[in-house]
């Protein structure tokens, strides 16, 4: 296993994804009040992308139910494992693997991922980040992708304290021989499916 990451470089990081200016984000796809942005990628040779929405819940709750923990795996729908397989000294860091499901009609095999995770406070709420580590041991029947930083932002939106702003970057590359296509369809869709399956669990 190679060395950690380094939490506040990783926060820095996505805080920079989030402050920057500039018009090069082309909407990927939309659907009612949920836009999912994306541009080309700095770390590789895929894309970037930006996920926005309002979620009907406070900010703690809506991280609580997508950082790792007890939450996740009930409620995301892409998600079919996850183990927390070290934890830190530091508050909020854990390494995790986890597994998705198979997308486009198996196009895209089941992906396995080995996460470094940081969970902190941001401005009146919380960001929620991680990318992925070097990991011995990959599952059978799985490929290995690699997500680059990424993480997730809720803050209070104004006006209404009790909603949640919500804001993802994410940038994964699945490896493997994938048309771009594909990549781009899968990626898309399932941010927005990321939203409907979190406010659905968000009501209970």
């Amino acid at each position: 296993m190679g060395d950690l990451p380094n939490a506040s470089q990783l926060a820095n990081t996505l805080v920079g994804y989030h402050n920057a200016n500039g018009d090069d984000w082309r909407v990927a796809k939309n659907m009612k009040d949920v836009t999912v942005w994306r541009k080309p990628s700095e770390e590789f040779s895929g894309f970037l992308y930006k996920v926005q929405g309002i979620v009907k819940d406070i900010p703690t709750r809506i991280i609580d139910y997508i950082r790792p923990g007890p939450y996740r795996l009930n409620w995301d729908s892409l998600m079919t494992s996850m183990d927390i397989v070290k934890t830190f000294d530091e508050p909020g860091c854990c390494m995790l693997r986890y597994t998705t499901a198979g997308q486009l009609w198996n196009i895209i095999a089941p992906r396995e991922f080995v996460d470094f995770s940081y969970t902190t406070d941001y401005q009146n709420g919380l960001l929620s980040c991680g990318v992925s580590v070097e990991y011995p041991g990959g599952l059978e029947n799985f490929v290995r992708g690699f997500n680059h930083p990424c993480g997730w932002f809720c803050v209070p939106t104004e006006g209404a304290p009790a909603h949640g702003l919500l804001t993802g970057y994410i940038q994964t590359d699945l490896r493997g021989m994938l048309p771009q296509s594909a990549v781009d369809s899968a990626m898309a869709s399932g941010l927005i499916n990321f939203f409907v399956d979190l406010r659905r669990a968000l009501i209970v």
